[in-house]
């Protein structure tokens, strides 16, 4: 499918989260301001792209981009808020730490706490409508995937490196053998 460059004609920042349903490792949200104009066709939401993929979209994406922001929120602060406002916090820093401020927010997903002034829209699986969603995917997505690497080499066991801390198979039994590190999400099913 074919994505949206823009949905307005504003300054827009897609902005996109990674990792809501790890069961270790922190949450990582980005907003990504493209150029008009832009144009990679093999742009698409994270989800869609395999890791080789997405680690040469996230080259092209940060040698284009206008602006990148990524905000992170540990494990520790997503047990003491909940996931989903983890979420809409780590969004919330991802724009902060954008060197340029858009006029406009393209959301993924169907929830976000307002910015101040900066109007927003929420679209439901927007990194798979909009370039610039889908830009802040890849970059959320391959962040997060390089912390949860640099986590593996001190518990290799746990098999981060490969699943990235999502509910696999592996990952659970290894939680089971193992026990549970101070990276894992306690108040998260872990079994």
């Amino acid at each position: 499918m074919k994505l949206k460059p823009f949905l307005t004609s504003f300054t827009e920042a897609g902005c996109d989260e990674a990792g809501r349903g790890c069961l270790a490792g922190p949450v990582v949200a980005a907003a990504v301001i493209l150029p008009r104009g832009y144009k990679n066709i093999k742009l698409d939401d994270s989800k869609k792209i395999s890791e080789k993929n997405r680690n040469e979209l996230r080259i092209d994406i940060v040698k284009n981009a206008i602006a990148i922001g990524i905000g992170i929120v540990e494990e520790r602060k997503i047990e003491k808020i909940n996931i989903l406002q983890a979420s809409l916090l780590a969004m919330h820093l991802a724009i902060k730490n954008l060197a340029d401020k858009p006029s406009h927010l393209a959301i993924d997903g169907n929830k976000f706490n307002p910015y101040p002034k900066i109007d927003h829209t929420c679209i439901i699986k927007g990194d798979g409508k909009y370039m610039n969603i889908a830009a802040a995917s890849i970059i959320a997505k391959t962040k997060r995937d390089e912390i949860m690497k640099k986590l593996s080499i001190s518990f290799p066991e746990y098999l981060w490196d490969q699943n990235k801390g999502y509910p696999t198979k592996k990952h659970k039994n290894a939680i089971s053998e193992f026990g549970i590190t101070k990276h894992h999400r306690k108040s998260f099913k872990l079994t």
